[in-house]
């Protein structure tokens, strides 16, 4: 199901050009971005953009992020949380309820749940019956994803490979086939996991060059490292002398 067709970014109207997130090239040079399939992801290095965007999308899809309050630093960038008021979203039928999924953020939901809970304890049947936070990070990851992903909706992740092992890599990637072949919802997830980029038709966009662009799953940098490593590991190893 695609709900979101396609983003624009308006670099021509940034604030400012040397500033984050505005001085990051890769979105001066990106004019939009085209979801075709039900899911996307966004794939780079680390301090690429993918999940500075990530958050802009949700944001100006009117989809509520959970955060705590706080400020540990003593100048704040102005324009750190702007970028979503740059950005245009086209819609197939107008814009779609969901969730934005960010591994502290759970952590500060799954708290507060817990805390509804005593209220109403059946709110914890809808995340498997059991309290997240008494799980091990993982499971409660994985009870999460298994229920809140059944409804309609679109759906933003951040990394959400955190804390998963292998094995519940791969269930994710499993429940992410499936939910895609019910098609009844939509996922843009930022990730460095070539398992969940294995999935099958789904698109992925790299942020490692110039400007956002496709990529094919043997092509990306971390299928052939995981390849390379898997295949030779004695020569990834450096020898630290005693």
């Amino acid at each position: 199901m695609i709900y979101l067709k396609q983003a624009n970014i308006f670099s021509k109207k940034f604030p400012v050009l040397d500033a984050y997130p505005f001085n990051l090239k890769i979105l001066q040079h990106t004019d939009y971005i085209k979801f075709c399939r039900g899911i996307t992801f966004f794939i780079g290095e680390n301090g690429t953009g993918k999940s500075t965007l990530l958050k802009a999308l949700a944001i100006r899809s009117g989809i509520h992020i959970w955060q705590e309050e706080f400020n540990l630093r003593m100048k704040k960038n102005p324009h750190e949380e702007e970028l979503y008021k740059h950005i245009g979203l086209q819609w197939e039928n107008g814009p779609m309820p969901g969730s934005y999924f960010g591994s502290q953020i759970f952590s500060h939901f799954a708290k507060n749940l817990e805390e509804w809970a005593i209220n109403d304890p059946a709110m914890l049947e809808y995340f498997g019956g059991k309290s997240l936070i008494t799980q091990s990070h993982g499971q409660s990851l994985m009870s999460y994803f298994s229920s809140r992903y059944t409804l309609e909706g679109l759906y933003f992740l951040d990394e959400p490979e955190t804390a998963l092992s292998p094995s519940s890599l791969i269930d994710l990637l499993n429940l992410l086939i499936k939910i895609n072949k019910n098609g009844h919802a939509q996922f843009i997830i930022a990730t460095h996991s070539p398992f969940l980029m294995a999935c099958p038709d789904s698109l992925i966009y790299t942020f490692d060059n110039k400007e956002i662009e496709p990529i094919t799953y043997k092509d990306t940098q971390y299928y052939k490292l995981y390849k390379n490593f898997m295949n030779n590991p004695g020569e990834f190893v450096k020898e630290v002398p005693i």
